[in-house]
Parts: C-alpha cells; sequence; structure tokens
C-alpha cells in the first residue's frame, strides 16, 4: 500500500466509526445493551485503527499543506481547528467512557456518554470533512 491511499483509509475509517456510533445511539435508545456494547467496541476498533494510520502517515510524510484558496480556506481551518481541539480532548473520554462501562458503573457512564458521544461523532464526521477539502482542492497530489 502506498502513502497516498491512507488518507481515503482514514477517511473510510472515519466513515464506518460515524456508522457504528449512530447505531450504537440508536440501539442503547431502543434499550438493545449488549447490541449496543458489541458496537461501540467496533467503534472504539475502528477510530483505533484509524489512529495508527493517521500517526503512520504523519509520521512519513509530515504535515500536508492546504491548497484551496478563497472562502473556502477559512471555512476548512475553522473545521480543521476545532478537529484537531475536540480529536485529542476526545480519546481520554472515551477510555474513561469504556472503563465505566467495564466495570459496570453506569450511572457515570451515562453521565460522561452523553458528552462523549456527540464530540466522538463531531470528530468523526469532520474527519470525513476534512479528507474531502483536501480531496477536491488537490491538496494530496503532491502525495502520489
Amino acid at each position: 500500500m502506498e502513502l497516498i491511499h491512507l488518507p481515503l483509509i482514514n477517511s473510510i475509517l472515519n466513515f464506518i466509526a460515524t456508522i457504528l456510533l449512530t447505531i450504537g445511539f440508536i440501539l442503547i435508545k431502543s434499550g438493545k445493551k449488549e447490541q449496543h456494547q458489541k458496537v461501540m467496541w467496533a467503534a472504539f476498533s475502528v477510530s483505533g485503527l484509524f489512529l495508527i494510520n493517521y500517526l503512520v502517515f504523519h509520521y512519513q510524510v509530515g504535515s500536508v499543506k492546504f491548497m484551496g484558496e478563497g472562502l473556502i480556506r477559512p471555512i476548512y481551518f475553522t473545521i480543521l481547528i476545532t478537529h484537531i481541539i475536540l480529536a485529542a480532548a476526545i480519546v481520554p473520554m472515551i477510555l474513561l467512557t469504556l472503563t465505566r462501562a467495564i466495570k459496570k458503573n453506569f450511572v457515570l457512564h451515562r453521565k460522561i456518554a452523553k458528552i462523549t458521544w456527540p464530540l466522538w461523532m463531531y470528530v468523526s464526521v469532520t474527519g470525513v470533512i476534512i479528507y474531502l477539502f483536501m480531496h477536491f482542492t488537490g491538496s494530496y497530489d503532491l502525495l502520489g
């Protein structure tokens, strides 16, 4: 696999995580706790694969310059900055949320999950959006 493919793979992993997070939310609201647990572990695993892939890509490539011009630049950078800040914050929150579920402390699990889930969703969705911005502005073209 070539480096040029890693951003697309990362975007697909983020998209899958978004779908799994949505399914997990629907399952828990429907009272299907066991299915919810399995889907959330899958979301955690997919997000973990994303993080590994992301780190490998940026370790080898460094940063990739955004080539978009005009009004799209401030839009992109607003999304990117919020994405980066929340991506850094979400990792310990996900771990805490999962730890509370593993320990069967569901009162505290629900309390943090109400914060973790929407932030995790935001990070997953904006990850895909960032990829699309980079792809359609030709920002990845120098990699291939």
